[in-house]
């Protein structure tokens, strides 16, 4: 895992997320793809925290601002979100979590904290996995790391 200094560090959430916002729209118009309102709500609604939501906890969001209640809604929304790379599946947490690099290839590497549930998402490195894969005749297509543990404030409030 590489290390990322921004992972859990305070950092201008407003840019981050207006920096992710003109990546998907900049993405979107390169892949001829459409970010419609929805799916760039739901791309807000993920990006506001660091923080995974489940797919229901999307909806209700979605369904309080008058704009769907009926599941599909989310779930096409997050899975186009998913097949662009703007999002990721947190499978240990079943929930969703706006991709840190959005438009780069990369393997994901999370961090979860157990506590706040913040997740901060690092680059994996797979140089070991590919080759036991390889000596394993195995074709190793994407991997995803997901490492749950403690942040650095709930690490400080634990000791406090």
């Amino acid at each position: 895992m590489s290390n990322d200094p921004m992972a859990f560090a305070r950092h201008d959430h407003a840019n981050c997320i207006s920096t992710a916002l003109a990546a998907a729209d900049a993405a979107c118009v390169t892949r001829k793809v459409k970010l419609t309102p929805i799916r760039r709500r739901v791309l807000e609604i993920l990006l506001e925290s660091h923080a995974a939501l489940g797919a229901y906890d999307v909806l209700a969001r979605l369904d309080a601002e008058g704009l769907g209640s009926k599941p599909p809604v989310a779930y096409r929304a997050l899975t186009f979100l998913v097949e662009q790379g703007f999002v990721h599946r947190i499978e240990r947490l079943n929930a969703f979590v706006a991709c840190a690099h959005p438009g780069a290839a990369h393997d994901p590497a999370f961090m979860i904290c157990r506590k706040c549930g913040t997740i901060a998402e690092a680059q994996a490195s797979s140089r070991s996995l590919t080759q036991a894969a390889a000596a394993n005749g195995f074709q190793l297509e994407q991997t995803v790391i997901e490492a749950e543990g403690l942040c650095p404030a709930c690490q400080t409030s634990a000791a406090a």
